[in-house]
């Protein structure tokens, strides 16, 4: 199971290197377990962040990164800088991305393949729009994904992937997306992310207002979750973290759910 945590622009600098350390602290005071948990915040912490973390078990990454890999690119920072630092991941067409500063699907497509040059796994947004049928809403994203790879596939590169399912309509809502219409489009992503012979050790997560309880309804459809301001509250993101291991358990067990 992967959990992740974008801190968006929520957290200032100091606030930011405080949340990682009480998050640092609680894992540190659980059980060794199978589940992996990945952190984003904000450009300006990621040098502390990597300081604090160090150890830990615990990744980090950027909430985005430029298509290019140097330049004259005033304000950008690029997937070199990003490696360079220590992230393991990088966040990639979030819809708030792709509405509020135009970021087009080859724009996506090119920034996806800038993080696998790098060595970077990334956190790849996908999400319909529209709140309709789940079936049609499993179509749209399969295709986003399809077009999310192409700059990749024409340069032959390779790496892990973490597909976040993430529905515009359901980003910063008072619920989740309903749990039929996230495994229907997961189960769909999933089939499709197996047949990507150059991304093995792919995962396939949900996010969009998820929060605890979610991932134990979602168990035999998703690899985890990626969340959002429920996990400003450390205590919060370790009853994921529980709820996440436990899964992962009965997974190896193989023990239905």
């Amino acid at each position: 199971m992967i959990i992740g945590v974008s801190l968006k622009m929520y957290f200032g600098h100091a606030q930011t290197l405080d949340w990682c350390s009480r998050v640092a602290a609680l894992t540190t005071e659980r059980p060794a377990s199978g589940t992996r948990l990945f952190l984003l915040p904000s450009f300006l912490s990621l040098p502390g962040v990597a300081d604090l973390l160090s150890g830990t078990g615990i990744a980090f990454g950027a909430q985005d990164l430029t298509a290019d890999d140097a330049g004259a690119q005033t304000g950008e920072v690029g997937g070199a800088m990003l490696a360079e630092v220590g992230c393991r991941y990088v966040e990639v067409g979030h819809a708030e991305r792709r509405t509020l500063f135009g970021e087009s699907e080859e724009l996506v497509s090119a920034k996806t393949a800038a993080a696998l040059r790098h060595g970077l796994v990334p956190v790849l947004c996908l999400g319909e729009t529209g709140h309709g049928e789940a079936a049609e809403a499993a179509v749209e994203c399969v295709r986003q994904l399809e077009s999310a790879l192409a700059a990749s596939r024409g340069a032959g590169l390779t790496g892990p992937l973490v597909i976040a399912y993430e529905p515009h309509w359901a980003i910063g809502a008072a619920e989740p997306a309903p749990d039929h219409h996230i495994s229907t489009v997961c189960a769909a992503l999933r089939t499709a992310v197996a047949d990507l012979d150059a991304h093995p050790d792919s995962s396939v997560i949900y996010g969009g207002s998820a929060g605890p309880g979610l991932l134990t309804r979602l168990a035999d459809t998703v690899d985890g979750l990626f969340l959002g301001r429920f996990a400003h509250d450390p205590a919060v993101l370790a009853s994921v973290l529980d709820e996440a291991d436990g899964l992962a358990a009965r997974r190896l067990e193989g023990v239905p759910r």
